[in-house]
C-alpha cells in the first residue's frame, strides 16, 4: 500500500499536523486546495473516519511535528550527494547515465548493459533514503497532488544523468497535457484520475481526462528518431520505424475502441483495511477514476510478427516442442526495485496476439499519443490490466515463458 498523508508538489512527504494551513501557506508551497473538498468526496469518506499516518519522514522531521512545527522535511534530510561514498567517489553520474540516443530524452538502456545496472546498484546502496511507509494513521490531506513521491524523486537525483530532471520534466507534461481538474493522487511517478463527474460524462474519455498510472519518469522521444526492435525467437528479427508501421502497403491500419483499467482502481478502500506499503512503488490512493475508454489507431501485433517471418517453430505461436511463446514488451521508462534499475518489462502470451487483441498504436482519439500516454508508440493489450499496455514501447522480444522481469514476476 502507500502513505496517504504526504504533502504535495514541492514539499517532502510528511505527517499531517494539528495546525490548519492557511491559504497563504498553501500558495507558498505550491499546494492546491481541492474545490469543495472534492478529493474526500471522491473517496466517499470523511477525513476523520480514515486512519492514516505517513511514516516516510526522517526522524528529525517527525520530531519537528511532535512540537507542532510546520517545518517541512527536505531532500537534504536524507540525501547528501556532496558526501559521496568512497566506492562511488570516482563516478561521473552525468557521463555514465547520459542520453544514449539522439532524440531519446529521459531514456537509459538497462537490459543490454549489466555493468550499468551494477554501477547503478552501487550508487543506490551508498545513499540513505527514506524508508517505505508501513502504516497510515491520519487524515487524507486536502492537497492536490495528494502524495509527492519523495523517495522516487531522490532515487532519480541520485542516479543523475538523463534521469536527474525526470521529476520536473514529468510534472511539466502533466501541466501541458492533463485537465486542470485532474485529481493527482501521486506527483511522481505521476498517477492521476479524473473526478467521477468527468470520468462518466462521455462514453469516450477525452485525452486530457484519461487516467495515468506511470511507474517512472516520462521519456521524451522524437517520432522520427524512434524505432522498434523485434527479436528473440523470431525468424526474421527486424528494427522498424514509425514510418514503417504506418506504411499501409505492409500493415493494415486498424481502429479499436478499448477500455483500459488499472488494477489499482478503488485502492483507497484496500488501504483503509490493510494499511502499509511493503514495496518501493507507492500504491496511490485511487478512487474509481483509474479507468478510461478511447479510440486507438495503429496495427495489430500479429501482422507485425507475420512480417518478421513469424515465431520460430511449427507455427501459430508455438515453439519447438509445442510450447506456446510469449511476447515481452520493453518500455523506455526506468523502474526502480530493491536498489536495482531496469527498463519497464512485462509480457503477454501469444494467445492474445493470435486473437488480434494486441495492437501497436500511435493515435488516441484521433490525435497523436500524448507524451504522458506513451508517445510515439505504445502497446495496447485488450482484456488485461493496464500495466500490460506498455508505454514508450521500443522492443518486443519473443520468449519461451512469461517474463521474469521484476515488474511482472515480483509485483
Amino acid at each position: 500500500m502507500t502513505s496517504l498523508s504526504t504533502k504535495s508538489a514541492g514539499a517532502s512527504d510528511q505527517k499531517t499536523t494539528n495546525t490548519e494551513l492557511s491559504t497563504e501557506d498553501l500558495a507558498e508551497r505550491n499546494l492546491v486546495v481541492q474545490p469543495g473538498d472534492e478529493w474526500k468526496l471522491e473517496q466517499g469518506l470523511r477525513a476523520d473516519e480514515l486512519p492514516i499516518l505517513d511514516q516516510t519522514k526522517t526522524p528529525a522531521s517527525l520530531d519537528s511535528h511532535k512540537t507542532g512545527s510546520n517545518v517541512q522535511g527536505s531532500n537534504e534530510d536524507v540525501h547528501h550527494p556532496e558526501e559521496r561514498h568512497p566506492d562511488i567517489a570516482h563516478i561521473d553520474n552525468d557521463k555514465e547515465f547520459a542520453e544514449e540516443r539522439e532524440g531519446w530524452r529521459g531514456y537509459v538502456e538497462w537490459e543490454d548493459y549489466p555493468e550499468k545496472k551494477a554501477l547503478a546498484h552501487k550508487i543506490m546502496i551508498s545513499h540513505k533514503f527514506p524508508p517505505p511507509p508501513d502504516f497510515q494513521l491520519g487524515p487524507i490531506p486536502d492537497t492536490n497532488p495528494v502524495l509527492e513521491g519523495v523517495r522516487w524523486k531522490l532515487w532519480h537525483k541520485a542516479i543523475g544523468g538523463t534521469l536527474k530532471s525526470m521529476p520536473e520534466e514529468s510534472w511539466l507534461r502533466v501541466t501541458q497535457e492533463k485537465h486542470k481538474d485532474m485529481l493527482h493522487v501521486l506527483e511522481f511517478p505521476y498517477n492521476g484520475e479524473s473526478p467521477k463527474r468527468l470520468t462518466t460524462a462521455l462514453p469516450i474519455t477525452p485525452n486530457p481526462l484519461f487516467f495515468v498510472r506511470n511507474h517512472g519518469g516520462i521519456p521524451d522521444i522524437d517520432a522520427d528518431k524512434w524505432d522498434l526492435r523485434i527479436d528473440g525467437l523470431i525468424n526474421k528479427p527486424q528494427t522498424l520505424t514509425l514510418a514503417d508501421l504506418q506504411d499501409e502497403t505492409r500493415f493494415e491500419r486498424v481502429k479499436r475502441v478499448v477500455t483500459i483499467q488499472c488494477s489499482g482502481t478503488r485502492r483507497v478502500e484496500q488501504i483503509g483495511m490493510y494499511a502499509g506499503e511493503g514495496d518501493e512503488m507507492i500504491n496511490a490512493p485511487w478512487a474509481e477514476g483509474a479507468i478510461g475508454t478511447a479510440e486507438w489507431e495503429g496495427v495489430t501485433l500479429k501482422s507485425v510478427l507475420k512480417y518478421c517471418g513469424g515465431v520460430t517453430g511449427p507455427g501459430k505461436g508455438k515453439l519447438e516442442g509445442g510450447k506456446m511463446s510469449h511476447l515481452e514488451f520493453s518500455g523506455a521508462d526506468s523502474y526502480f526495485k530493491q536498489n536495482e534499475l531496469m527498463n519497464y518489462l512485462v509480457s503477454v502470451p501469444y494467445s492474445k496476439v493470435k486473437a488480434h487483441e494486441v495492437l501497436l498504436v500511435w493515435k488516441m482519439n484521433g490525435k497523436p499519443l500524448p507524451k504522458i500516454h506513451g508517445y510515439p508508440v505504445r502497446a495496447l493489450v485488450m482484456g488485461y490490466i493496464g500495466a500490460r499496455s506498455v508505454k514508450w514501447l521500443y522492443r518486443i522480444k519473443v520468449i519461451d515463458k512469461p517474463s521474469r522481469a521484476p515488474v511482472q514476476a515480483k509485483e
